[in-house]
């Protein structure tokens, strides 16, 4: 499990980033795979969730995850929901202690947030769909409409594909630059004509940046080339393999 120093300095906030190490699947999914959009066995995906929540001291019910559609909606947590029931969005936040957020990603940057002043934490999925559409942007507004405020709210974002293994074509980057022509600084030419290697949490942390936030901290792991410690779709796809392990992100109030 992954920490980091913009969030493990907020009082009454736990989180975490998982690898895929230390549950029970196999195969393909071997080993912590949390993702019951998986062809994996649904009672291995729920044994791995519950392993991953005993790391923050809670049960396996107190996790909630999204349907994720690539979005900007964000959901407000009242209270637990089971798997089946989630809501479409790509973000959820809450006040609620003893709830975990989570995010499941394979590849996609997983984004947590927390104002442990206010009691007010989020999370938040963001591929290159959602981080355009706006996703953290939402993620914060929601944040601050439940009592959260920009200046306290610190941001880790997780392990994600980096640019070195983030091949697009031309029309990803034709979407970005005519939302923004700075957008530009996020894409190189690949090796390929009409390719060009994209920089997934560099557009996410210009994003962040302009948001007057008290912390926003990066990673450079990346979940395509690690093979030993992370799930990835892109990985998966390149071999013509059939299904693909999801890693969880999860964070929660205590107290």
């Amino acid at each position: 499990m992954i920490t980091t120093q913009a969030l493990n300095g907020k009082s009454r906030v736990r989180h975490g980033f998982f690898t895929r190490e230390g549950g029970v699947s196999e195969g393909l999914f071997a080993s912590l795979n949390c993702g019951f959009g998986s062809g994996d066995n649904p009672d291995h995906i729920t044994a791995n969730r519950s392993l991953a929540m005993r790391r923050l001291g809670l049960e396996g019910d107190d996790l909630v995850t999204l349907f994720q559609v690539h979005s900007d909606d964000v959901a407000v947590v009242d209270k637990p929901w089971k798997p089946g029931q989630a809501p479409r969005a790509d973000a959820a936040v809450t006040r609620r202690p003893g709830i975990a957020l989570g995010i499941l990603t394979a590849d996609c940057a997983p984004v947590l947030l927390a104002d442990g002043e206010a009691g007010v934490i989020g999370a938040a999925h963001a591929g290159w769909r959602g981080a355009l559409a706006g996703i953290v942007e939402a993620t914060v507004e929601a944040m601050c409409a439940i009592g959260a405020e920009r200046g306290r709210i610190g941001v880790a974002v997780g392990p994600c594909i980096q640019q070195d293994s983030y091949e697009v074509g031309a029309e990803l980057r034709a979407e970005y630059l005519s939302a923004s022509a700075l957008s530009g600084d996020f894409f190189r030419p690949s090796d390929r004509d009409g390719h060009f290697m994209f920089d997934l949490p560099g557009y996410l942390g210009r994003c962040l940046d302009g948001l007057g936030l008290r912390l926003v901290e990066g990673s450079d792991e990346d979940t395509c080339a690690d093979e030993s410690r992370f799930f990835s779709y892109r990985r998966a796809t390149r071999r013509r393999e059939k299904d693909y392990g999801r890693g969880l992100a999860a964070i929660v109030l205590t107290g």
